[in-house]
C-alpha cells in the first residue's frame, strides 16, 4: 500500500518537475538563468483559474476530449512499474492494455483537433497519427521481445533482462534504452521531431492540435503530455536499475534516472535543430530499426544463433 501511495505522489509531481528540468537545462546551455523548475506546476495551477474561450464551431467532442485524454493517461500509468519496479496494476500483457489506453486518449485528441474545423489543426492531427502508426508497432516489438525471454508478459519483467538474456542482456538494454528515449522525443513532441515553443503553424504538430484549447482544457493536455513522457522514462528506469538494490538505493536510483533523462532531453534540444518536416519520418523509423535489432538479439538468444 505504501508503494502505491508513493507511486501516486510521484505521478502527480514528477512529470511537472521533468518539464521544469528540461527548460532549466535548455536555459543553462543558452547561457540564461531560466525559470524555476517548478514553473510548469505554477503554469498548470494558473491555467486552472482562467476562463474558457471556446469556438462556436466545436461540438461536445471538443469539450470532452481533454478529460478523456487525462483520464486515459492516468489509467495507463496504473500499469507502468514506477518506484521499486512495482506497478499499481500488474497483469499479464499489461503493455498491450497500456498502449491501447494511451491510444484511446490519442484518438480523442485527434478528433478534437479536427472538430474545430481548422485546416492547421487537422494537419497537425494527421502528422500526429502518422507518427503514432510507426511508433506503436516498434514499441510492441520491443516490449514483446524483452518479455518473451522471461516468459512473463508483464512490465515487471523489464527488471529481469540480464537474468534471462545472459550475455545478450547488456546489448538488449542499450538498444531498448535508445529506442525508448527516441519514443519520448516523438510522443512528447520534442526537438528534433517537434518544437513545443514554436508559433509557426505550418511546422507545428502537437501544439497546433491544441491551439483552440484554453484554461483547464489546456492544462489537462499539458499535464497529460508530461505524464506520457514520464511513463516512458519509468520504463527506461526499470530497464537500467538492478533489481538487487535496497529500498532507499532503489528510490535514489529511480529519481536519478528520471533526472538524467530530463537533462538528456534538454541537452538534445539545445544541441540539435528541428529536423525538416520531410525528414522527420526518417528519424521516427530509427526507433523501428532498433526494435528490429532487439528482436534479432532475442531470437539469437532463444535459438542459439
Amino acid at each position: 500500500m505504501t508503494t502505491i501511495i508513493l507511486n501516486l505522489i510521484i505521478l502527480a509531481i514528477i512529470p511537472f518537475l521533468m518539464i521544469g528540468v528540461i527548460k532549466k537545462t535548455k536555459a543553462f546551455w543558452g547561457g540564461r538563468k531560466g525559470v524555476s523548475v517548478w514553473q510548469p506546476l505554477y503554469d498548470f495551477v494558473k491555467l486552472l483559474k482562467k476562463d474558457f474561450v471556446i469556438s462556436k464551431t466545436t461540438s461536445n467532442v471538443f469539450r470532452l476530449a481533454p478529460s478523456i485524454v487525462i483520464c486515459s493517461t492516468i489509467t495507463a500509468a496504473m500499469f507502468v512499474p514506477m518506484l521499486y519496479g512495482k506497478a499499481i496494476i500488474n497483469i499479464q500483457a499489461g503493455f498491450i492494455i497500456f498502449a491501447y489506453i494511451l491510444g484511446l486518449g490519442k484518438f480523442f485528441a485527434l478528433i478534437s483537433a479536427m472538430d474545430t474545423g481548422s485546416s492547421f489543426e487537422g494537419m497537425g492531427a494527421s502528422r500526429e497519427a502518422s507518427f503514432t502508426s510507426i511508433v506503436e508497432p516498434a514499441f510492441f516489438m520491443i516490449m514483446a521481445s524483452i518479455m518473451v525471454l522471461s516468459g512473463n508478459f508483464s512490465f515487471e519483467s523489464l527488471t529481469k533482462v540480464l537474468d534471462s538474456a545472459g550475455s545478450y542482456g547488456f546489448l538488449i538494454i542499450i538498444f531498448a534504452v535508445i529506442a525508448l528515449f527516441l519514443m519520448i522525443l516523438i510522443e512528447g513532441s520534442r526537438v528534433p521531431v517537434d518544437d513545443p515553443t514554436t508559433h509557426l503553424e505550418l511546422t507545428m504538430i502537437h501544439e497546433v492540435m491544441i491551439l483552440d484549447n484554453s484554461a483547464s482544457d489546456l492544462a489537462l493536455y499539458t499535464w497529460g503530455n508530461s505524464i506520457k513522457m514520464f511513463l516512458i522514462s519509468s520504463l527506461i528506469a526499470n530497464l537500467v536499475i538492478p533489481s538487487t538494490l535496497g529500498t532507499f538505493d532503489a528510490l535514489l536510483a529511480y529519481l536519478a534516472t528520471i533526472l538524467i533523462i530530463s537533462l538528456a532531453i534538454g541537452t538534445v534540444e539545445s544541441a540539435m535543430a528541428r529536423i525538416r518536416m520531410t525528414h522527420v519520418f526518417e528519424f521516427v523509423f530509427i526507433m523501428s530499426s532498433f526494435a528490429l535489432i532487439i528482436l534479432s538479439l532475442v531470437i539469437a538468444r532463444m535459438f542459439g544463433g
